[in-house]
C-alpha cells in the first residue's frame, strides 16, 4: 500500500512514491495519463495527492478513479496556521514546501527557499504560523525576459559555473548580473529573516537549489544551509497522512 504525490511545476512535473514516509521512488518526466497508471499498476497505489498550477481535469478523474484522491486546497486544516491574507491565491507547492520543512525541523524557525521557475521564499514559525514569503523572477526567467523586452541583448543560456561578479562583454555582463543578482538576492533576503526568526534553519529546493547551495555554502549562512530535493513531495506526503490518520 503506497501513496503517490505529484507536482506539477510551470516548467517539469516531478512524481514520487512513498511507503508510509519512505521515499521509495521518484522522477521529473511529461506527465501522461499511461504513466500514472503504470503507477498506480506497478507500486499498488492506495492513495494519490496531486498539486498543480493549471487545471488538470484528465489526471484528476484517473486518480480519483483508480485511487483515493487527496484533493489539496489552502482549506488544508494541519498544524499549520494560516495568515496569507489571499490564502485561495497561495500556491500549493508553496504551502507543500513549509509542511515539508516541519517534518525535518519540528519546533523550529525554517526558510523555504524554492529555486525553480520562480524563485519563492516562505517561513514558518516553529508553532507551525506562516504568514507568506515572497516570488521574484527564477535564473532562466531573468535571462529570457533581458532577451524578449529588449532589442540587442542575446539569449544566453545559464551557466552554473559562472563565478564572476563583473562582466568583461556583454554575455558574460548579463550573466554577472542575473547569477550573481539573484544571489546577493537571497542572501539579502536569508540576512533580513534571520534577523526576524532567531535559530532560522534555510532549506533550499528546486532546479537551481544546486547553484545557491554551492554559494551559500561559502557564505556567512553556511552553517544553516541544508538542501533537500524532495522537500514540496514530502509536504504533500504529509498532507496524505494528516488526513488518513
Amino acid at each position: 500500500m503506497s501513496n503517490l504525490v505529484i507536482d506539477m511545476g510551470n516548467s517539469r512535473t516531478k512524481i514520487a512514491v512513498f511507503r508510509d514516509r519512505q521515499l521509495i521512488y521518484h522522477e521529473a518526466v511529461q506527465l501522461t495519463e499511461k504513466r500514472i497508471y503504470e503507477l498506480i499498476k506497478e507500486f499498488h497505489i492506495t492513495t494519490s495527492i496531486l498539486s498543480s498550477v493549471t487545471k488538470n481535469e484528465e489526471f484528476l478523474k484517473l486518480l480519483e478513479r483508480d485511487t483515493t484522491l487527496i484533493q489539496f486546497s489552502h482549506r488544508y486544516p494541519a498544524s499549520v496556521k494560516i495568515n496569507y491574507k489571499t490564502p485561495e491565491t497561495l500556491g500549493l507547492d508553496r504551502l507543500a514546501g513549509v509542511i515539508g520543512a516541519m517534518q525535518f525541523y519540528k519546533n523550529k524557525n525554517v526558510l523555504v527557499i524554492d529555486c525553480g521557475t520562480c524563485i519563492t521564499m516562505d517561513a514558518i514559525t516553529g508553532g507551525g504560523q506562516y504568514s507568506g514569503g515572497s516570488i521574484s523572477p527564477g535564473l532562466n526567467m531573468r535571462l529570457k525576459a533581458l532577451h524578449t523586452f529588449t532589442d540587442r541583448l542575446p539569449l544566453v543560456n545559464l551557466n552554473n559555473d559562472f563565478t564572476g561578479w563583473q562582466g568583461a562583454d556583454t554575455v558574460n555582463s548579463i550573466l554577472s548580473g542575473v547569477l550573481e543578482g539573484a544571489f546577493q538576492e537571497v542572501l539579502g533576503f536569508i540576512n533580513k529573516y534571520v534577523a526576524a526568526y532567531p535559530g532560522l534553519q534555510v532549506l533550499l529546493c528546486g532546479g537551481d537549489a544546486n547553484f545557491f547551495d554551492t554559494r551559500l555554502k561559502n557564505s556567512i549562512f553556511a552553517p544553516i544551509v541544508e538542501t533537500e530535493p524532495a522537500l514540496v513531495l514530502i509536504g504533500l506526503n504529509e498532507v496524505i497522512h494528516h488526513y488518513n490518520d
